[in-house]
């Protein structure tokens, strides 16, 4: 038996190995516990030292518990007073600048986007509240994250109602459909949106986009070795004064990156 006091000195050494800082797992690491029990018990190993040495020895099995400690907590419009500010202001400010430039979509690009909803509330704002501003405007949002689980539920596009519950009055209905007691957002509402298989500490798309949400992933569960270098490789693929958004409770590794606060407390991030 796994007991709390040795999981937590099992990922303490581990999760070095993959490049994630323990301080990002203790709110989570019941969930993660749970995941490394039932695969001790799948190998038939009977203690923490056993998975250890196993760890150490075999590089797909440290893979595996990579993926394991994958966490995924979302819903629509998180952090409402970021996706308030979102459509009230910065994307409508984006969309101005795009026009300006000659250009006829906002890129965007979600990555750790779990199973859909950080996108989706995106793409909601800007056909609801950006678009009858600037008609004629397309947006393209990319969305990426490491688990292929999450990304099939996200090309689904269904979820319970109590997923929705945030998005501002008026819009569950508008854009949303029953099905079989939970909630599927309508064909036209998922148009501009791609979803896409990858790991953010190995691959990134190659911009330029307008806007990057990249929020509760790296600044809460990587190295800050790993933090710096994907902070550097995000601020590459923003567009001139394009932004970044991350997660309200995060806050990004000290130096010059080329950002500068965009939104006040907010988490928002513009490129100089």
């Amino acid at each position: 038996m796994l007991t709390r006091d040795q999981c937590t000195a099992l990922l303490q050494w581990a999760l070095p190995r993959l490049g994630l800082r323990w301080r990002g797992f203790k709110r989570v690491r019941g969930q993660v516990c749970k995941r490394v029990r039932r695969r001790m018990d799948d190998l038939g190993l009977q203690g923490a030292p056993d998975y250890r040495a196993r760890l150490a020895l075999d590089p797909a099995e440290l893979a595996l518990l990579d993926s394991l400690c994958r966490v995924t907590i979302s819903r629509f419009w998180r952090d409402r007073a970021v996706f308030d500010r979102l459509r009230d202001d910065l994307l409508p400010a984006l969309a101005a600048l795009a026009r300006a430039r000659g250009e006829g979509a906002l890129r965007c690009w979600s990555a750790g986007c779990a199973s859909g909803e950080e996108p989706y509330s995106l793409s909601l704002a800007f056909r609801l509240a950006v678009l009858p501003r600037f008609p004629g405007m397309e947006i393209e949002i990319l969305a990426t994250d490491a688990d292929p689980g999450v990304l099939s539920r996200a090309r689904l596009a269904r979820y319970p109602p109590g997923a929705l519950r945030e998005l501002p009055p008026g819009w569950g209905e508008a854009a949303f459909e029953p099905a079989d007691g939970e909630r599927r957002l309508r064909a036209g509402w998922r148009r501009g949106v791609a979803f896409r298989r990858q790991d953010l500490r190995r691959r990134m798309p190659a911009g330029p986009f307008h806007l990057v949400l990249c929020r509760n992933l790296a600044f809460t569960y990587f190295d800050e070795p790993l933090q710096r270098q994907v902070l550097r490789r995000l601020a590459a693929r923003l567009a001139p004064d394009g932004l970044l958004v991350v997660g309200v409770h995060e806050r990004l590794p000290a130096g010059d990156f080329g950002l500068e606060a965009a939104a006040g407390r907010l988490p928002v991030y513009r490129r100089r």
